[in-house]
C-alpha cells in the first residue's frame, strides 16, 4: 500500500489466500525484516523459525535439506552453492592445521586436487590409500589422522569401498568416515546405515538431474557437527542460490523414477557393450565380471546404478573417433542428466594426473564414463555400435 504522501509502503508478503500453492515459492529475497530486536533475537537464540539474511538460510535451500534429510535417514543437513562447496564445508569447517585426512585413491578429480595441492598449503596433511583395503587405510593412519573420504562406488572405476570394514576401523580410532554419495544416490545406497559418520552430495547431478542446478548437501549423524558445518558455511559464503533450490526440488521429485530408469537403461547398455568388438572391458556393478563383484552386490543390494565405465582399444585417436561418432550424446564432464553423457577422464576430471598416474588407476586414453539417460534402451544402444565402430 502506500502511505498518505504517496510514497512506497512495503507490501503484505502474499495477499491473503483461502488456499496454498501446489508449487513451493521461490523466495529470492535477500533480507528478512523482524518486528523488534526481541523478535530478532528469539530468531537468532533459536525459540522461533524465522529468516534473516539469505546467506543465513533461505526458504527454498530448507525445502531442500529436508527432502534430502528424509531420503539419507538424517536431520540437519545443510545446503551448499555447489558438491565441492559440500566437500570444502566438511574438510576445512572440520579440521585444522596439523591435522590428517586419509582420501580414497579414486575420488572425485577436485576433491582429489584439493587433498594434493590446497589443503597441504594450509597446513593439513594428506594420504590415498585403496579405500576397498582396510588394511592399507589402517596402515595409513596417524595419531593426528581426524578423517577418512570415501565414494561408496569410486569415480570413474566404479570400484567399491568396503564401507563397512572402514566404519568398524574408525569407530576403533575415534576417525570421522565420510561418505561421498553422489554415484549411488540415497536410493541406491544410504551410508548412515552401514555406520558413516557424515555424508555428502553434489545435488547437481542425478538428484536435481536436468544439467541446470549446481547445489551441494552435506549432513552428519552428530548434530553438533551439523552446526559446526552449517556455521561455517555461512562464514564462508558457501550459500546455495534460492532458484537453484526451487529448480532441484522439481528435480527430485522426479528423482526415483528417473533414477530406476536410468539404472535399468545402465544395465542394457553394459550388457551390450560388452559384446561389442573394439571394445576392451566393461566395468558395471551388477555384471559378474566387475572386479569387485561381491562386494558390489552386498554393498548395493543388487543394483548396479546408472553409470557405466568402458573401454575401448586405442588410444586418444580411437577416443576422438568415437565422441565425433557417438550422435546425440553429449561429451560433457558431468553426470546425472535426463540425457547420457560421456565423459573421458583422461581429458576432463582426470586430467590433472600424470598419465602414469592414471594408468595406476585404470584410466587410459579409451577410458570413457558414462552417465545413462532415459533414452530408449535400443536406441542408445544402436548409437554406442556405430560409435564404437568408427573408432575401431
Amino acid at each position: 500500500m502506500r502511505n498518505s504522501k504517496g510514497s512506497l509502503m512495503r507490501p503484505d508478503p502474499l495477499p491473503g489466500s483461502a488456499s496454498i500453492p501446489v508449487v513451493t515459492p521461490l523466495s529470492p529475497s535477500v533480507v528478512y525484516a523482524s518486528e523488534t530486536p526481541d523478535a530478532l533475537d528469539d530468531q537468532y537464540e533459536g525459540r522461533v523459525h524465522g529468516y534473516t539474511y539469505s546467506r543465513e538460510g533461505h526458504p527454498n535451500a530448507d525445502v531442500v535439506s529436508q527432502r534430502l534429510d528424509a531420503m539419507e535417514g538424517a536431520t540437519g543437513g545443510v545446503v551448499t552453492s555447489s558438491g565441492m562447496a559440500a566437500v570444502t564445508a566438511v574438510v576445512m569447517g572440520l579440521m585444522k592445521a596439523g591435522d590428517h585426512m586419509i582420501g580414497g585413491n579414486q575420488l572425485y578429480g577436485r576433491s582429489l586436487r584439493l587433498m594434493a595441492e590446497d589443503l597441504p598449503r594450509l597446513g593439513i596433511e594428506t594420504t590415498l590409500a585403496d579405500p576397498a583395503d582396510v588394511a592399507a587405510v589402517e596402515a595409513a593412519i596417524r595419531p593426528e589422522t581426524k578423517m577418512i573420504l570415501v565414494e561408496a562406488v569410486s569415480n570413474p572405476t566404479l570400484a567399491m569401498a568396503d564401507i563397512d570394514g572402514l566404519a568398524h576401523l574408525c569407530r576403533e580410532r575415534g576417525i570421522l568416515l565420510v561418505v561421498d554419495n553422489t554415484f549411488t544416490t540415497p536410493r541406491g545406497f544410504r551410508p548412515f546405515d552401514h555406520g558413516a559418520d557424515i555424508v555428502i552430495h553434489s545435488i547437481t547431478k542425478l538428484l536435481a538431474g536436468h544439467s541446470d542446478v549446481m547445489l551441494g548437501y552435506v549432513v552428519a549423524r552428530d548434530q553438533e557437527i551439523n552446526t559446526r558445518l552449517r556455521v561455517f558455511s555461512v562464514t564462508t559464503g558457501l550459500t546455495p542460490s534460492p532458484f537453484d533450490c526451487w529448480l532441484a526440488e522439481r528435480g527430485m521429485l522426479s528423482f526415483e523414477l528417473r533414477f530406476d530408469r536410468a539404472q535399468a537403461t545402465a544395465a542394457v547398455l553394459a550388457d551390450h557393450l560388452a559384446g561389442l568388438p573394439g571394445v576392451k572391458r566393461v566395468i558395471y556393478p551388477t555384471r559378474s565380471d566387475h572386479p569387485d563383484h561381491k562386494r558390489a552386490m552386498e554393498l548395493l543390494a543388487g543394483q548396479g546404478c546408472n553409470m557405466v565405465s568402458f573401454e575401448l582399444n586405442g588410444g586418444r585417436e580411437a577416443a576422438n573417433a568415437f565422441t565425433r561418432a557417438a550422435e546425440g550424446l553429449s561429451f560433457a564432464p558431468t553426470l546425472g542428466d535426463v540425457a547420457t553423457t560421456l565423459s573421458h577422464p583422461a581429458s576432463s576430471s582426470h586430467r590433472a594426473l600424470t598419465a602414469e598416474k592414471r594408468a595406476e588407476l585404470g584410466l587410459h586414453e579409451g577410458f570413457f564414463r558414462v552417465s545413462v539417460g532415459l533414452e530408449d534402451p535400443q536406441v542408445l544402444c544402436d548409437v554406442f555400435t556405430r560409435a564404437v565402430a568408427e573408432a575401431t
